[in-house]
């Protein structure tokens, strides 16, 4: 096998590891929620939200617009489509921002509840120099005193 063909398969090997990794399937799985959740903002934004801002300033966003020009091919600017961009992407942030730290909250009282839990103890003392000596010793270390089972 040539170096090259050596290095080919190694590339491969090292993409199929990649891959592979959960890192990478957690960030595909995000990528198509995350695209499915878009949706669901913007017609959130589009269907609820632009309507009932409708009705306080007296218009929907998404018909403002700026004609630069005058004569049929004048170009015109839909800055209104702009106003509801932002506002999608401030609700996104905002959902997304209240989920994240939702699952914060709820992690950090999980690792309480772990942290909370004793460890189970590593050492005792000897019965007879009460020196500290490892839970699994028969013999102490210290005075050599043999240890009763307990």
């Amino acid at each position: 096998m040539s170096g090259k063909d050596a290095k080919k398969k190694g590339f491969i090997a090292e993409f199929k590891k990649f891959i592979t990794r959960g890192n990478v399937l957690d960030m595909a799985v995000g990528v198509i929620v995350g695209g499915a959740f878009t949706s669901i903002v913007t017609s959130l934004n589009q269907d609820v939200l632009t309507p009932l801002l409708g009705i306080f300033g007296g218009t929907d966003f998404s018909y403002l617009t700026v004609t630069l020009g005058s004569g049929e091919n004048a170009p015109v600017l839909n800055y209104g489509n702009f106003i509801t961009a932002v506002i999608n992407f401030l609700i996104t942030a905002l959902v997304i921002f209240c989920l994240i730290k939702g699952i914060n909250a709820i992690g950090s009282r999980v690792r309480k509840k772990e942290e909370a839990a004793p460890a189970a103890p590593t050492t005792k003392k000897c019965p007879y120099c009460l020196s500290e000596i490892p839970v699994e010793a028969v013999r102490c270390a210290h005075c050599t005193s043999h240890l009763d089972e307990e």
